[in-house]
């Protein structure tokens, strides 16, 4: 396992503790039953980015509303990013997260193509473990549960031109969470979307932003309305490839033990849980590809039995199996609608490391308290 933050990361922030914490009692109640992005912490970790000084005034403080001028440039051109990770309570107590490292670098990359400033490693990691200690509390110890960290910055200039902004502001907030979907962790249905699509070439798919996450929220709405929880993209060039769904990476298993996902090629954003899956999967014996996928070798293999298993994968839901899959003229269960063994072992595996119920055998954990 790794150490502790260096001190000077965390350190570094000042920390001015709110004058109305959230009583006890309260917060007991929320982390009983965690629900996703609804209760937050007390607290939130700041850093101010201008291009004369750089990054500077780095604070713990009371979580609340930003005061943001109407002319500010993220509410007028979008130039913002996120990550998300989580806080895992060990049944010692401590406090561990996964590859922050990982998301620092993500962090850095979606930055660069949203020409923000970028963020050290130092930076990101010293926040986040600001925040955790802070609000140690706030991380719940009940099963499938952990304290969600959404880091985010935003062009915070005031200014209505149309050129990278010359300030921004790095948050990180926090939230007690339980199971992404209600219900906890069973398969879920997924219409594919064949007429729009998440991204394209030479766009922003590989950065986790939040324009991105816009363009699904209509085939997403629209999918609800047909009875499905999730979409999965096609390929903006063919519409024939799958990519990935709103807000997870997308794997298939197939009957002879190996396993596909498609590249990461520009349009698609490299998921951390999905790189630490293809890892565990090459270590359990699977032969693990990642080559484009045709929407209709998918339907073939599900017709004739050569796909066993279908998952989608991301940092919120960790693995979920996939039960059917179903688009205009077709709808296709997948093991008629039950968990597959491939699937439920390495989610298993994944989440006892990341809880500290196995070894962590890749040194992908971080302590945060």
């Amino acid at each position: 396992m790794s150490t502790l933050a260096t001190s000077t990361s965390a350190d570094s922030f000042e920390i001015t503790r709110t004058d109305t914490p959230v009583p006890d009692a309260q917060r007991e109640a929320a982390l009983a039953a965690p629900k996703f992005g609804t209760v937050f912490t007390d607290h939130m970790a700041r850093i101010s980015y201008a291009q004369d000084t750089g990054w500077t005034n780095r604070r713990v403080e009371k979580y609340g509303p930003l005061q943001m001028d109407p002319a500010t440039a993220v509410l007028h051109y979008a130039q913002e990013i996120f990550e998300g990770l989580k806080a895992y309570r060990h049944p010692d107590g401590s406090v561990w997260t996964f590859r922050p490292q990982a998301n620092a670098a993500r962090f850095a990359k979606s930055a660069h193509r949203l020409a923000l400033p970028q963020l050290s490693e130092t930076d990101f990691l010293g926040a986040i473990q600001a925040l955790v200690a802070t609000d140690v509390a706030w991380v719940p110890g009940g099963e499938e549960t952990s304290l969600y960290l959404r880091p985010f910055m935003y062009a915070s200039e005031t200014f209505l031109g149309v050129r990278p902004s010359l300030e921004a502001e790095f948050l990180v907030i926090a939230s007690p969470v339980g199971p992404y979907f209600a219900g906890g962790v069973r398969p879920v249905d997924i219409w594919v979307a064949e007429d729009y699509h998440r991204a394209g070439a030479g766009g922003t798919g590989d950065a986790k932003c939040g324009g991105n996450y816009a363009a699904s929220l209509l085939p997403q709405q629209e999918a609800y309305a047909k009875g499905f929880e999730q979409v999965c993209f096609l390929d903006a060039s063919t519409n024939t490839y799958l990519e990935e769904l709103g807000g997870m990476n997308v794997c298939v298993v197939y009957a002879d033990g190996s396993v596909a996902t498609p590249p990461v090629s520009g349009s698609i954003l490299e998921g951390v849980t999905r790189s630490s899956i293809l890892r565990l999967l090459a270590d359990a014996g699977h032969e693990v590809f990642e080559r484009p996928i045709p929407l209709a070798d998918l339907k073939a293999g599900l017709a004739d039995g050569s796909v066993s298993e279908v998952f989608a994968c991301g940092t919120a839901a960790v693995m979920t199996p996939i039960g059917r899959l179903a688009g205009e003229g077709f709808d296709l269960s997948v093991r008629d609608g039950t968990a597959g063994p491939v699937t439920t072992t390495i989610r298993a595996e994944l989440t006892d490391i990341q809880y500290g119920r196995a070894a962590d055998r890749h040194g992908w954990l971080h302590r945060l308290a």
